[in-house]
């Protein structure tokens, strides 16, 4: 909910604009912790990283509700991304564990509609929470939510006994990751194609409220747009990507992609535009991204939680360095007569994406099944 509504969060605490945009930077850097805690999935069992991670969400979004500032604002950042990472990567294991490589792009392009869900239901509503009562408004609802998603799976999802006998440490998880050539190769890859696409990501809620002046509603809808367009990147990877094969899949969304990176400054000249430019680039940055899920699943299939944790860390990695670059970047591009600002971060994006295209081509030549 973050990116859309980037000045209104700011205006609303009182900041200047960059002081969000290094919040947001700093919340991705912590998540450089999120291996180490998601490896206590490995080591304690899915069920229980799972509920580690609901619960961090959950009490995060409680230091706004307690204490709402600039500073909790940080800290709920932080521990909402850091359970988002123990969450997802130990919900993506557990499903890793149980359904055939040959089938899991099905499974998980399924469990990531949530996330267009969010951006179709729930950010609209998070722009008319805010639009009438703060911007705190939204977090006591997520707080709720996140105790009731516990309460769920508590009730809803068998517990297992997928824990390895060895009962490997989670120093242990972490450094058989780290010390893999050929898993450090593919997360490299992750940052780099997570670094170029935050070069729009953090700034085009910055660009359509300064080139249109669209109000809170408006960027709500925009958002809707979006989530849109990620829930089209989830069917189409659902039903393709284990047809073509994942790498394949990962280097048509990055060619896809730069494509969309770059016309959102032609298409940007009108509202409409700017919105279908949008759509086509949140569709091509799903599709990729939900395709990279199960590729990197299969590449320690050992230590399958703490490489997919490490995973989702590395994306992390790559939008904190891309959000110190996105808005300098963006700010030139706008007093520059050569270039617009959006276009500036299309460029960015080209490049990035560029470099993962190489990583994952070689990736691909020295692990065929993938």
């Amino acid at each position: 909910m973050v990116y859309p509504f980037l000045p209104v969060f700011a205006r609303g605490m009182g900041v200047e604009l960059q002081s969000v945009a290094f919040a947001l930077s700093l919340r991705s850097a912590a998540g450089g912790a999120g291996p180490l805690l998601a490896s206590f999935a490995e080591s304690r069992g899915r069920w229980l990283g799972m509920m580690m991670g609901l619960l961090m969400f959950a009490g995060g979004c409680g230091l706004v509700v307690l204490y709402p500032s600039y500073l909790t604002f940080v800290a709920a950042l932080i521990f909402t991304l850091l359970g988002n990472f123990v969450y997802l990567s130990s919900m993506q294991a557990y499903l890793g564990d149980r359904v055939p490589y040959n089938r899991r792009g099905l499974v998980l392009a399924i469990t990531e509609v949530g996330w267009s869900l969010s951006f179709i239901i729930g950010v609209p509503i998070v722009g008319w929470l805010i639009s009438r009562r703060g911007w705190q408004a939204p977090f006591p609802i997520l707080f709720g939510m996140g105790l009731v998603a516990a309460l769920g799976l508590f009730l809803l999802v068998p517990r297992s006994a997928e824990v390895s006998e060895l009962r490997p440490s989670m120093l242990g998880n972490l450094k058989s990751v780290l010390t893999n050539p050929l898993a450090l190769f593919a997360l490299s890859g992750g940052v780099s194609f997570s670094l170029g696409n935050e070069a729009v990501n953090l700034v085009f809620g910055v660009w359509l409220e300064e080139a249109f002046n669209l109000q809170l509603a408006a960027l709500g809808y925009i958002a809707a747009v979006i989530g849109f367009s990620e829930l089209g990147g989830e069917v189409l990877v659902g039903t393709f990507v284990d047809r073509i094969g994942k790498a394949r899949a990962v280097t048509i969304g990055l060619v896809m992609n730069s494509v969309a990176a770059l016309s959102l400054a032609w298409l940007g000249r009108s509202e409409i535009g700017a919105a279908l430019g949008l759509f086509f680039f949140y569709i091509t940055f799903e599709f990729t991204l939900v395709s990279l899920i199960p590729l990197m699943s299969e590449i320690m299939p050992k230590a399958r939680a703490t490489m997919l944790a490490t995973n989702v860390s590395s994306l992390g990695l790559g939008r904190a360095l891309g959000a110190l670059i996105a808005l300098p970047l963006y700010r030139w591009g706008e007093s520059s007569d050569l270039i617009s600002g959006i276009l500036a971060c299309g460029l960015m994006t080209l490049l990035f994406n560029g470099l993962s295209l190489w990583i994952f081509n070689r990736l691909k030549q020295q692990i065929a099944h993938l």
